[in-house]
C-alpha cells in the first residue's frame, strides 16, 4: 500500500472528514501534549495491531522522523488509505491548530 506524505492543513481536512488520527509517540509523550482528535498507539506496540474503523488513517509523531522511518510497518496495520503528517505534532502546532497539554 502506498503511503502518502501530507502537511498539517491536509491532515486536518482529512481528520475533519472522518480520517483516524493516530499518534505513534509513547504514552508519556502523548500525555504531555497531544492533538485532541488523536488516538494513541505507541510505535513500540503497534506491530501486528490492526487499526480499523476509518476510511483513512493519518499517522504522526513529534517531528515526522519516526513515522517516516516506520512507514511500511504503519501501513501494514490497516487496510485504509495511509497518510503521514510531515513534521508531526510540531507542524500541527506551527499551522495554528489546537493541542492539549498535560
Amino acid at each position: 500500500m502506498q503511503v502518502k506524505h501530507i502537511n498539517a492543513v491536509e491532515a486536518k481536512k482529512l481528520v475533519d472528514g472522518g480520517a483516524l488520527l493516530v499518534d505513534i509517540r509513547e504514552v508519556n509523550e502523548y500525555l504531555g501534549e497531544n492533538i485532541p482528535a488523536a488516538r494513541n498507539a505507541p510505535l513500540s506496540g503497534i506491530a501486528g495491531t490492526p487499526i480499523a474503523g476509518a476510511p483513512a488513517v493519518v499517522f504522526h509523531c513529534k517531528s515526522g522522523a519516526r513515522t517516516r522511518m516506520n512507514a511500511a510497518a504503519l501501513a501494514a496495520c490497516t487496510d485504509a488509505e495511509v497518510y503521514i503528517l510531515d513534521g508531526g505534532i510540531e507542524a500541527w502546532k506551527a499551522a495554528g491548530f489546537p493541542v492539549k497539554r498535560g
